[in-house]
C-alpha cells in the first residue's frame, strides 16, 4: 500500500504539503521525524512529518522523500500543539513557526559535516555516574518568614489556578523561592523551564541553579553556537539516565524545547516587552506561549516581577491568576532613597555640568569616595544621536530608512539602528557644503566618555547592544563588575533587568524625559517599570541606596509615583486611561504593517484593505496612517490598528483578516505589497 506524509516545511506559506513515502521507508516513517524533500524545481529543504495516511485523490503532482535523517522522532505530539496554537492566535503559517522552533543544526541548509557531526558524538558519550540524572543539592539558603509565607501562599495557589503572579519588590528574594519550587518539582519527576528576558542574566542565574541542581541544568538562547544548542535539545529529547537534562534557563525560543514531563514554567520579569518576538514571524510572546505550554502538559506557570504588567495584574484582580505579595526586601533592607532632579531649572540657571546635574556628580564622588559602585542608566546607545549643519540644518540620514544616522565615536561612523547602513563622518554638509556640524542629543557612549572626564581615576565601563555583540562579553562586563573591577557601568535597559550587585550604592537615571515622552500607550508603564527596576540596582545590602532621577517635568505623574513605590496607583491611572481610549486589557489588538518601495503604490493598497475590513467587522480601526519610522531598508510602511472588543469572536475576526490580506495578495496591482500581521503588538 502506497503510504504519504504530510510535511511542514520553514516557509511562510499556509498548510502542509503531501509527499510519497518510498516504499522501503513505509513501515519506518511516523510523524515527528525529519525529511528531506524537493520543493519547487531545485530548492531542497529539511521538513518534519506530522501525520502519515494511504488516502490521496491525486498523485500526479506528488513527490517522494528523499531521504530520512532520523531514526526517532525529534518533534513530539506536545510540540506540534504549541506549533498550531502559535500558528493559530499569532496568524502565522506552521512553517514559519517550524523555522523559528528547530536549531539550525537539525535543517538542511546548516547540517554539520558527517566527521563533525561523529566527533561530537563521541564528545558526548561521558563515563556513568559523572553527569548523573540525580542532582546532588548544595544546601539551599534559609527563607526568611515573608518568603515562607509567600511560598505556601504560591502552593495554595497553584490548587486554585494553573497562573500564579508573584509580586515581589526589588531584592525581596524571588529567586530563592523560585529554587525552593524548582526542587519540589524535580522531586516528582518533572522538568522545570524559567524564562528570563535578557541573555545578561543568566550569567548570574545558572551559577545559582548549578549550585543547587548540579548538571541537569541547561541554558538555551542566542549566543549559544550550534553545537551546544543540539546538545541541550538533544539531552531533552533523549532524556538519557546518564545525561539528562532537568532544568532550562532560557531566554523566549526556550519554550520551542522537546520537554517530556514539564512541571513547572518560571517567567521571571514577566512584564518585559523583550519576551515579545517582533521580527520575523511567528511574533509571539513568550509569556504568552509558556502558558499555553504550560496548558498542553498540565504544568503550573510562576510569574515574578516587581513591577508586572498592566494585563497580568488585571488577570489576577479578575480571578483567572492568583496573585502572591512579597512587599519587603530581604534582610529588613530598605527601598532606595529617591531624588528628583529638576533639569530645565537647572540649565535655566547654567548650573547642569554637560548632562550631569551637581547633586548627581557629588554623589557619584561620594560613592567613590566610599569604594561604592554606581550605575548610570540612559536609555539611548550611542555617542550623539544625531548630526546636524549649523547653517543650513541638515540632518545626515540614511539611505534606506526614514530615520537620523546616530553618532558612534568609537567607530567614528554614523549608523542606522534599524538596518546598519553606516558611513564614514562627514567632514562637511552634504546639502550647502558648511564644515561645522553640530552634534546633538546624547547616548550612553557620550555618557561613558564624559563621566570618565568628570572622574579620571574611576574605571568605566559600558553595557550596551555595542558593547555586547561578541558572544562573551555579556558574561565578563558582569563579571569585572561583581568583582569590583568596574567603578561605574553606564548602561541602557540591559542594567535594569534583575541583576544583582551587592555593592551599588547609587543609581543615577541621567534623562527620564525619553521614556515618558513616546507616542506609545504603553509609554508611561514602561516608563515606570524601567525606572522601579533599575532603581532597585541600588542599596542591595548593608546600606540604604540612592537614586537620582534626571528630568525637566518632575510634577510627572509617573515621576512621582516611582518616588513612591506606588505600583498601585499607576495601575489604576493607566486602566483608566486604556479603559477610555479602548486598549488592552480591554480591547485586543491586531496591527497590520503594508510594505511597498512604490508610496503611491502602498497608498492604494492600505485604502483597499481598510474598505474591506470596514465592511467585514464592526470592530474599530484605525489608520491606515505611517508609522513615527515610515521607510526601513527601501520599503515604505503603512499600518493599519485593528481594536477588538472582547466580547466579539476573535477566531472569526482573524479569519476575516486573513482572508481580505488573501485578497490584497491576488489583486494585480498589490501581489508585490508585503503584508505583516502581528497580534498583540507593542
Amino acid at each position: 500500500m502506497t503510504c504519504y506524509a504530510e510535511v511542514i516545511l520553514p516557509l511562510p506559506v499556509s498548510g502542509m504539503f503531501t509527499y510519497r513515502i518510498p516504499g522501503e521507508n513505509a513501515s519506518g516513517a511516523i510523524p515527528g521525524m525529519r525529511v528531506t524533500v524537493q520543493f519547487g524545481r531545485k530548492r531542497m529543504y529539511t521538513g518534519v512529518i506530522r501525520k502519515v495516511h494511504n488516502h490521496i485523490s491525486d498523485t500526479y503532482a506528488v513527490k517522494d522523500i528523499l531521504s530520512l535523517p532520523d531514526d526517532v522522532p525529534v518533534v513530539d505530539e506536545n510540540q506540534f500543539l504549541l506549533w498550531e496554537w502559535i500558528s493559530e492566535y499569532y496568524m502565522c503559517s506552521l512553517g514559519e513557526v517550524f523555522k523559528a522552533a528547530m536549531p539550525s543544526a537539525l535543517k538542511v541548509e546548516s547540517q554539520e559535516p558527517p566527521e563533525e557531526k561523529a566527533g561530537r558524538k563521541r564528545r558526548l558519550k561521558k563515563t556513568p555516574g559523572k553527569d548523573m540524572a540525580v542532582w546532588q543539592k548544595s544546601e539551599p539558603a534559609q527563607l526568611n518568614p515573608p518568603q515562607n509565607k509567600a511560598l505556601e501562599e504560591i502552593r495554595n495557589a497553584f490548587g486554585e489556578t494553573e497562573v500564579v503572579l508573584l509580586h515581589g519588590v526589588t531584592s525581596s528574594g524571588k529567586t530563592e523561592i523560585y529554587i525552593r519550587l524548582i526542587e519540589e518539582t524535580l522531586r516528582q519527576g518533572k522538568q522545570v523551564l524559567y524564562l528570563l528576558p535578557e541573555i545578561a542574566l543568566t550569567t548570574q542565574i545558572i551559577a545559582r541553579l548549578q549550585s543547587a541542581f548540579g548538571k541537569t541544568v541547561a541554558a538555551y538562547h542566542s549566543k549559544l553556537n550550534k553545537r551546544e544548542k543540539m546538545d541541550t535539545w538533544n539531552r531533552l529529547l533523549k532524556a538519557g539516565d546518564d545525561n539528562k537534562v532537568q532544568v532550562v534557563l532560557g531566554a523566549r525560543s526556550s519554550v520551542f524545547l522537546p520537554f517530556r514531563k514539564a512541571g513547572l514554567i518560571i517567567v521571571d520579569e514577566e512584564h518585559e516587552n523583550t519576551f515579545k518576538q517582533f521580527d520575523p514571524a511567528p511574533r509571539y510572546h513568550a509569556r504568552d506561549t509558556a502558558i499555553m505550554l504550560a496548558r498542553i502538559h498540565g504544568a503550573k506557570v510562576l510569574l515574578g516581577t516587581a513591577t508586572p504588567s498592566i494585563e497580568t495584574y488585571y488577570n489576577c484582580n479578575s480571578g483567572k491568576y492568583s496573585l502572591v505579595n512579597l512587599p519587603d526586601r530581604f534582610g529588613d533592607m530598605e527601598l532606595p532613597e529617591i531624588r528628583v532632579v529638576n533639569t530645565r531649572e537647572l540649565k535655566r540657571k547654567k548650573r547642569m555640568q554637560s548632562h550631569f546635574s551637581p547633586m548627581l556628580l557629588d554623589s557619584v564622588t561620594e560613592a567613590l569616595q566610599n569604594k561604592e559602585q554606581v550605575i548610570l542608566f540612559q536609555n539611548r546607545r550611542g555617542f550623539s544621536l544625531y548630526l546636524e549643519c549649523k547653517q543650513c540644518g541638515d540632518i545626515p540620514r540614511c539611505r534606506h530608512c526614514d530615520v537620523s544616522l546616530t553618532y558612534h565615536k568609537l567607530s567614528n561612523r554614523i549608523t542606522c539602528h534599524y538596518c546598519g547602513f553606516g558611513m564614514a563622518v562627514p567632514k562637511v554638509c552634504s546639502s550647502c557644503g558648511n564644515p561645522d556640524l553640530k552634534m546633538q542629543g546624547f547616548g550612553t557612549e557620550k555618557i561613558e566618555e564624559e563621566i570618565a572626564l568628570f572622574f579620571p581615576s574611576a574605571r568605566v565601563a559600558r553595557m550596551d547592544l555595542d558593547t555586547t555583540r561578541k558572544r562573551r562579553s555579556f558574561d565578563q562586563l558582569i563579571s569585572r563588575f561583581e568583582l569590583r573591577e568596574s567603578d561605574i557601568l553606564v548602561g541602557t535597559q540591559m542594567v535594569s533587568k534583575g541583576l544583582d550587585f551587592g555593592n551599588v550604592r547609587l543609581v543615577g537615571i541621567v534623562n527620564a524625559d525619553t521614556m515618558l515622552n513616546y507616542p506609545d500607550f504603553r509609554a508611561q508603564e514602561r516608563g515606570y517599570q524601567l525606572m522601579a527596576q533599575v532603581s532597585g540596582r541600588s542599596g542591595r545590602k548593608n546600606k540604604r541606596g540612592i537614586v537620582i532621577i534626571q528630568t525637566s517635568d518632575e510634577k510627572h505623574p509617573v515621576i512621582d509615583q516611582v518616588v513612591r513605590n506606588d505600583f498601585e496607583g499607576m495601575y489604576r491611572t493607566q486602566l483608566e486611561e486604556r479603559k477610555r481610549f479602548l486598549y488592552p486589557p480591554f480591547y485586543r489588538l491586531i496591527e497590520i504593517t503594508l510594505k511597498h518601495r512604490d508610496r503611491e503604490v502602498l497608498d492604494k493598497a492600505a485604502d483597499f484593505l481598510l474598505q474591506r475590513l470596514r465592511l467585514a467587522t464592526r470592530e474599530r480601526i484605525l489608520g491606515p496612517e505611517y508609522p513615527l519610522v515610515s521607510r526601513i531598508q527601501n520599503l515604505n510602511l503603512k499600518r493599519l490598528l485593528i481594536k477588538i472588543s472582547k466580547g466579539s469572536s476573535l477566531p472569526g475576526i482573524k479569519k476575516g483578516i486573513a482572508f481580505h490580506i488573501a485578497e490584497l495578495s491576488e489583486h494585480p496591482m498589490f501581489r508585490s505589497v508585503i503584508p505583516v500581521i502581528d497580534v498583540d503588538p507593542y
